[in-house]
């Protein structure tokens, strides 16, 4: 929706019920009226807006509110630690992150019952260690969706229009924020959801069971299976109470399905209306799902623990509700509560308690979708990725060696390596590289290894599934073809679990029909693929 176009939408703008908005931001947000009323317009209403003074959003949160409230808190990073506000400068002396989070975690508590959007804002450098600027960032953005806030794309904030009027919005953001904005404000209208889509791996259970193996994966009621067993015991009656539930899963069918076989969860597969499991987009099953429920996809609550997966479907399908599973317990019961919060409360009839028992029949002739998902290009450049290369075994060749041994779904070959093996091929003229990353949420650790031998064949290559999806991969080859490094020929081989590896070679080109040594040029592959080294710093220690 352009200026030209806001213009258009009002002036044919027949009328409709006022809609009140307090729009209780810490900023000035005049340049955004306008596309306020066409978002309103748009959805049938005349918008009545009235906006805070400046800077006067923390004394507007000490009151009351409710959901019933007609304001929406539009929040940014400074709004939570006021340390981080780029118009005060950065301190002179460096912030302790400890200090920073405790004081943001009670302003944090302010939005609870109160309908919220999160900027998250790039920051200043705040701390001695940068690793802390990132950590400190991920955590207010963590505090804010546990307060039950919504994310805004991060490429919504402007520096220079910040700095230059308190406006924290790009031009280009205002059509998209305005609709975020007016949705947040009608939510409160919207009719309960229906279909509760769940991630597996770190949700329903603790652990990757492509990694670990059913034995590996924890959902116990103790330890660190606790938060998923209270989870499942959710699920479970939320699908007493009509509440349909199905999975989407990254994996492998017979990986997917070994949890609910061997028995002992809370839930069991006949719970479920359906257990996709592929490693095609999310948002396609979700659509495809919705299509044989015959359900609009404003029905449809998403839960995930990867925010890649979550921005994925969120772009893709933007009526879903997308939830983040929280990674610390004590933002559960908050996750819980606005979970539960999606699907309403009613009197349960005995249609609702057979509600699954007729949809799985329905869902029979099921098969995962191959649709492509949305483009993610600009949510990944926003991430913040930063990759470190150690070359010859510096990062550690152990835990190298660790990574080529237990990883199965991203892996070349499924050949097992020793230490002694490893070895004796860099004794040969041979390279190991290792790489870590961290983005904007945490530091993931070493999640990469990849050995070639004296003749420049790829022997070994694989990647943590944790990272699948940010093209660390097609950024990690396309710097060492930079460098002159790359492998000319790679060792590949077919195994039970390995299609997103398989995946990755189809998609840059290369045959999987059959097992053997596959010729790669650098060259070539650098032409295709070098623009994705703008989504990823790396480093060379």
């Amino acid at each position: 929706m352009t200026f030209l176009e806001t213009q258009r939408i009002l002036r044919e703008f027949k009328g409709g019920p006022t809609l009140d908005l307090l729009l209780a931001g810490s900023g000035t947000f005049d340049p955004i009226a306008l596309f306020l009323k066409a978002a309103a317009a748009r959805a049938g209403y005349a918008l009545a807006l009235r906006t805070l003074p400046f800077n006067t959003l923390q004394q507007h949160l000490l009151g009351t509110a409710s959901p019933e409230t007609a304001e929406v808190a539009f929040v940014l990073p400074w709004d939570l630690a006021g340390e981080t506000d780029w118009r005060s400068g950065v301190p002179a002396t460096p912030a302790d992150l400890n200090a920073v989070l405790g004081r943001a975690e009670q302003r944090a508590a302010l939005l609870t019952n109160r309908r919220a959007l999160y900027l998250p804002a790039a920051l200043p450098p705040l701390f001695a260690d940068l690793a802390d600027d990132r950590r400190l960032a991920g955590g207010l953005m963590s505090l804010a969706l546990a307060a039950g806030a919504h994310l805004l794309p991060t490429r919504a904030f402007a520096l220079g229009a910040y700095l230059a009027s308190g406006c924290p919005l790009g031009g280009d953001a205002m059509a998209s924020t305005a609709q975020a904005i007016v949705e947040a404000r009608l939510g409160v209208e919207r009719p309960p959801r229906k279909v509760l889509v769940t991630d597996l791996d770190n949700v329903l259970w603790q652990g990757v069971i492509g990694e670990v193996g059913v034995d590996g994966i924890a959902y116990a009621p103790e330890g660190r299976g606790y938060p998923h067993f209270i989870y499942q015991t959710l699920l479970k009656r939320l699908k007493d109470q009509g509440v349909v539930l199905a999975a989407v899963s990254r994996n492998d069918p017979a990986d997917a399905l070994a949890p609910f076989r061997k028995g002992g969860m809370v839930l069991a597969e006949d719970d479920f209306i359906a257990v996709v499991a592929s490693y095609n987009s999310k948002s396609a099953q979700v659509t495809e799902l919705a299509r044989m429920l015959s359900l609009g996809l404003d029905s449809f609550v998403f839960v995930d623990d990867n925010p890649v997966e979550l921005a994925e479907v969120h772009q893709a399908l933007p009526a879903v509700a997308c939830m983040a599973f929280p990674e610390r317990v004590e933002e559960h019961p908050l996750f819980l509560e606005r979970l539960s919060g999606q699907f309403g409360t009613r009197m349960v009839t005995a249609e609702d308690r057979r509600r699954t028992e007729m949809y799985r029949s329905r869902m029979a002739g099921l098969v995962p979708s191959t649709s492509k998902g949305a483009d993610l290009t600009a949510f990944l450049k926003d991430l913040g990725m930063e990759m470190t290369i150690h070359a010859d075994g510096a990062g550690g060749r152990e835990r190298a060696v660790q990574l080529i041994n237990k990883t199965n779904q991203f892996n070349l070959n499924g050949i097992r390596l020793d230490d002694t093996e490893v070895a004796a091929i860099l004794a040969a003229g041979g390279r190991l590289y290792t790489a870590t990353l961290r983005d904007h949420h945490g530091d993931h650790g070493e999640i990469l290894a990849c050995l070639t031998d004296g003749t420049g064949l790829l022997r070994a290559l694989v990647m943590s599934c944790r990272v699948l999806q940010r093209r660390v991969e097609r950024v990690f080859l396309a710097h060492l073809a930079q460098r002159g490094e790359a492998p000319r020929r790679l060792d590949y081989r077919r195994t039970d679990r390995n299609e997103p590896l398989r995946n990755f070679l189809e998609e840059i080109g290369l045959s999987v029909d059959r097992d053997g040594v596959l010729d790669f040029d650098p060259v070539a592959y650098l032409a295709r693929f070098g623009d994705d080294l703008e989504l990823i710093r790396v480093h060379l220690p």
